[in-house]
């Protein structure tokens, strides 16, 4: 049992000293920090995003705001079942849109911030990116060079669409 025992510990030595060395290769030899949040903030895209949100959502409560009073008008039954139906497809309809449209350009918003921050870490030499939220001590910010890169990137798109 003794010498048992010395095998399976001599095993897991050996093991740990070769994945150690293994390990100590793999480590990329520069860590990048960024906010994630604070960049997306910063962001025109997203700041024109959230206006087009707002001005989507006064829109729905003038169109529930009318459906409303068009059925409180209608006097038979059977109408205003059929208006209430009616107004919810409609309704419906344009959230679904609305939703589709919202997520799309969120995606797309979502991929040129990451392509900015693979970018600006990439011309850094940096290995690894991580967000500021989930490292608790070291690494070097990007956070501005990133904010930067994105305000650069989203002012040459708006004038290659102009």
């Amino acid at each position: 049992m003794n010498k048992s025992l010395k095998i399976l510990v001599a095993l897991i030595g050996a093991f740990v000293i070769t994945n150690s060395a293994a390990f100590a290769e793999a480590v990329p030899s520069k860590v990048a920090v960024v906010n994630v949040q604070e960049v997306v903030n910063s962001s025109a895209k997203v700041q024109a995003l959230k206006k087009q949100q707002e001005a989507k959502a006064k829109e729905f409560v003038t169109f529930i705001e009318k459906a409303r009073k068009d059925v409180a008008a209608t006097t038979d039954v059977n109408k205003k079942k059929s208006l209430e139906e009616k107004y919810t497809k409609e309704l419906n309809t344009k959230k679904e849109a609305n939703d589709k449209e919202y997520a799309k350009q969120l995606a797309e918003i979502d991929a040129a911030i990451s392509n900015q921050i693979a970018n600006v870490a990439k011309s850094n030499g940096y290995d690894i990116v991580i967000s500021r939220g989930i490292v608790l001590y070291g690494g070097n910010d990007i956070t501005d060079a990133v904010k930067s890169a994105v305000a650069s990137s989203e002012k040459t798109t708006t004038k290659k669409r102009k």
